[in-house]
């Protein structure tokens, strides 16, 4: 009555954790769902088996079998839930995965590697790029002033030379040999305006936002720093500018914003520790530290019997019992990943 009322406490920890992450809607509801009902029968089942057999933490052990669960169909649920050993429920989750008469338990990790995220969001997430401040535009030295109440377009991306539009006779540090960039850093500077009035700096073609980007009175030499979405499109220009009243403008860029480059993981497994267990022993095999830079995602253990159930597979650390007539090989390797770069 003990054990039971110990497994019962144990369990109610950790199945409805279980429960909800496979069967969200049922859950929702206050309901285990068929799919839980099945996890929910599977571990009262052997929870007793396990904690017995092999002194592993019921909670633990079902907390860790949770990913096996949940990736499972409902007919292989059902096979497990009403396997008459537990060999036999193991094997009703690896049955349609042997592939080889090398066995390999798919058991065995306790943290999957299967849905590595991409770094970066490319309509939001942004890289800013620095550099040395440089004239783009100076209206002054080409195009002439800006008409009181219209909008000019300026070059900002895939230049070799400003130079036509009053800027510098280079590609300013990189900034127009990158090629395409969603948004640009920049100083504007308004030159004597006839009047009091504004110039409102926009995506090329866009909407023209009501936001002012620097006020001026008439005759004034004035600015404001400005960070501009840009145009992305075909077209030669990037930006426009509306201005109230005529005026010079003098354009300088100071950094750029690209798209972050979709970069997947950097992932390595370490070299298998390998440890023979003798017939109804039990083993530990610990695998390998990860390298300096990397960071553990995954444990991977490996029998070569499948009458050699997991009891723990966790932190690198695979323990078994061997239940087979002879002699068994337990093998351990962890899953590493880092950032690239990193």
């Amino acid at each position: 009555m003990k054990n039971s009322y110990l497994i019962a406490t144990c369990l109610a920890l950790a199945l409805p954790t279980l429960s909800m992450t496979m069967d969200a809607e049922a859950a929702g509801k206050g309901q285990r769902g068929s799919r839980g009902e099945l996890v929910h029968r599977i571990v009262m089942k052997w929870g007793g088996h396990v904690q017995e057999a092999y002194r592993a933490n019921v909670g633990e052990w079902a907390s860790d079998m949770g990913p096996v669960f949940a990736k499972a169909n409902l007919d292989t649920l059902r096979r497990a839930a009403e396997a008459p050993s537990f060999d036999a429920m193991n094997e009703a989750f690896v049955a349609n995965t042997q592939s080889s008469s090398r066995a390999q338990n798919t058991l065995m990790s306790d943290s999957g590697q299967g849905s590595v995220k991409t770094l970066g969001e490319i309509a939001n997430d942004l890289v800013f790029v620095p550099i040395t401040p440089c004239r783009i535009a100076d209206t002054r030295l080409a195009g002439g002033q800006i008409a009181a109440n219209t909008v000019r377009g300026f070059d900002v991306t895939a230049v070799t030379s400003y130079s036509f539009q009053g800027g510098a006779a280079n590609n300013c540090g990189g900034a127009g040999s990158v090629g395409s960039f969603a948004a640009a850093a920049l100083n504007f500077t308004v030159v004597t305006p006839s009047t009091a009035g504004y110039i409102t700096a926009f995506p090329f073609l866009g909407t023209q936002p009501v936001a002012a980007t620097v006020n001026y009175a008439a005759g004034d030499i004035v600015g404001n720093y400005a960070v501009v979405k840009l145009d992305q499109g075909a077209s030669a220009n990037e930006l426009s500018v509306y201005s109230f009243a005529q005026t010079h403008l003098v354009i300088d860029i100071v950094g750029y914003y690209i798209n972050p480059q979709i970069t997947p993981l950097d992932c390595v497994d370490t070299s298998v520790v390998s440890v023979s267990v003798a017939s109804g022993a039990t083993s530990n095999a610990v695998a390998n530290a990860c390298p300096g830079t990397y960071t553990q995602t995954a444990t991977n253990c490996e029998s070569t019997t499948w009458q050699m159930p997991f009891v723990f597979f966790k932190g690198g650390v695979c323990s078994a019992q061997n239940n087979s007539a002879g002699t068994a090989t337990l093998r351990a390797s962890r899953t590493c990943c880092r950032i690239p770069g990193r």
